[in-house]
């Protein structure tokens, strides 16, 4: 929706004030517009360029109330309906953005804007075939129409596609070769496919293309961490504040206390650690709160309310507060994840206790109590994570797969709050394992839980952080490529002693992890000491 759509062959009013929209002074060019809609209410060229400045101040509503009078006066108006339909989704009324680009195309069979945007809003709506199929459709009518070849990567990439979305990608670089968020988008693919130092070349690429591109520098933390390269790494991955594509990072807090990453001395101050992403990432990132407080600070800690029963005697924690609470008085702060860098950790520094976490001796003594005596090893499973999470589709297993690979002669018991209803009803109908969701309030019932086990087995969800931070013996199965925060390659973790990896070697096959998993556990509890 820009002013510069418009023909310059317009009354010397209207010139004027599209001179001034063009140039960014809104306020001035807004003015001119009502004043030739006050002599001529039926402007449509005027009312156009108004919804316009409507949509560039952040007023969506009065962008539609004006592209709904233009309309009216001209119901064959195609560029109405597909401006309209971008204000509608800022007001994420989706369905009604994807009915005004269905009529803008119906008067227009050959508008790619409108078949561009319709993609946008299907992929919106997660219907990444149909997004597709449109996207494409910009491209049968217009083959150099580089927003749409990028457009597709992204939608192929969401359905798995990623050599697809990788030709795409350079699609898009090859009509234009200095379009720094092809770059981005290529190097998020080579991260994907396993091609990490050429996910960094990309990366690098898009950086020199734009200085102050934020979610290239995120992309490229992310790529130097999963290779162990924590120098670069911890530096880049502060850019994530910045990354407006990013759906795993809260909300950046403003506070007038300054942020601290190790340069000031904290000696005798208050400090605020607070966590910003999910459960895991505190469960891994708390364990800093010790050191902090060796320097001399009093820590003051920040967490999800699901955690504060269980952290509430993290080592250096003089004052836990669960999110939403008023916070105390305190002259520094710094977010959870920025802590390795505080610190300056390298691979050969991480701070990795073999426990730093405990559960709740009487919660133990009870979950003891509600399982009986153990006739034979107790492993607890957790096999999906949260439905929400963007890879999610990746990490998580059908409960009916783990199921068929777990060797008889042993206790297996579900660790997992949510249950969905496909793996419930299986839950529900398998005495194998026993099931204990409804007595699962927080982590600290969790925790307790994880130390009436012998072994904990987890898919890449917080609850392996959970048994691997209270020192069980905790096996993590990880998709082709995992998490960057457990590297690649190796089958240990510098970040948790007890903890075993196994991995997938070809992407989607967890399979063959299975059938290593079977393996693994029947030779593990056949040894002396661990016969059934």
């Amino acid at each position: 929706m820009k002013a510069t759509s418009f023909t310059p062959n317009l009354p010397e009013k209207l010139q004027q004030a599209l001179e001034l929209h063009r140039g960014g002074q809104l306020a001035a060019a807004q003015a001119g517009y009502e004043e030739i809609l006050a002599i001529h209410p039926g402007h449509a060229d005027a009312i156009n360029l108004l919804a316009a400045i409507a949509v560039q101040t952040g007023n969506p509503q009065k962008a539609v109330d004006l592209f709904a009078r233009a309309i009216e006066l001209d119901p064959n108006n195609v560029e109405a309906y597909c401006n309209s339909a971008m204000a509608l989704r800022q007001l994420n009324q989706l369905d009604a953005a994807l009915a005004h680009l269905e009529k803008a195309i119906a008067l227009k069979g050959d508008f790619a804007e409108a078949y561009l945007n319709r993609g946008l809003i299907l992929s919106e709506l997660k219907q990444w075939d149909a997004a597709l199929a449109s996207y494409r459709q910009v491209i049968a009518l217009e083959p150099d129409y580089v927003e749409a070849h990028l457009a597709c990567g992204h939608v192929l990439k969401e359905l798995n596609q990623l050599a697809a979305a990788l030709a795409s990608c350079d699609k898009a670089i090859a009509i234009v070769d200095d379009y720094e968020e092809a770059y981005v988008g290529r190097g998020t693919l080579l991260h994907q496919l396993k091609e990490p130092h050429a996910a960094l070349s990309s990366f690098d690429r898009a950086i020199a293309l734009k200085p102050d591109y934020a979610t290239a520098y995120h992309g490229r933390s992310h790529t130097s961490l999963l290779l162990g390269d924590f120098e670069n790494g911890w530096v880049d991955y502060e850019w994530r504040w910045n990354d407006i594509n990013s759906s795993l990072i809260g909300e950046k807090r403003d506070f007038q206390q300054p942020l601290w990453l190790g340069q000031e001395s904290i000696a005798g101050k208050n400090i605020l650690l607070y966590s910003e992403q999910g459960l895991g990432d505190t469960l891994q990132f708390c364990r800093y709160a010790g050191l902090v407080a060796d320097m001399g600070a009093r820590v003051i800690l920040e967490v999800q309310k699901p955690l504060s029963n269980l952290l509430g005697g993290l080592k250096g924690v003089s004052k836990l507060i669960t999110q939403g609470d008023a916070l105390p008085a305190f002259d520094y702060r710094c977010p959870l994840l920025s802590l390795p860098l505080a610190f300056g950790t390298r691979l050969d520094s991480i701070p990795a206790p073999v426990k730093y976490l405990t559960s709740d001796a009487a919660k133990v003594a009870k979950w003891l109590t509600k399982l009986g005596k153990k006739t034979q090893p107790r492993i607890g499973l957790v096999w999906s994570g949260s439905r929400g999470h963007k890879n999610d589709h990746n990490r998580s297993i059908a409960l009916t797969d783990l199921l068929g690979h777990l060797p008889a002669g042993l206790q297996y018991v579900s660790l997992q709050k949510d249950v969905r209803d496909g793996d419930r009803r299986t839950l529900y109908s398998n005495a194998q394992v026993l099931e204990f969701s409804d007595d699962l309030h927080d982590f600290s019932d969790t925790a307790a839980l994880c130390e009436a086990m012998d072994m904990v087995i987890s898919v890449d969800t917080a609850v392996a952080h959970l048994s691997a931070a209270l020192g069980k013996i905790t096996w993590i199965l990880l998709p082709y490529v995992p998490d960057w925060r457990w590297l690649l390659g190796r089958e240990d973790s510098p970040w948790y002693p007890s903890a075993k990896l196994l991995r997938q070697h070809q992407f989607g096959d967890w399979n063959r992890v299975l059938d290593l998993l079977k393996a693994q556990l029947n030779w593990s509890f056949s040894r002396v000491g661990f016969s059934r």
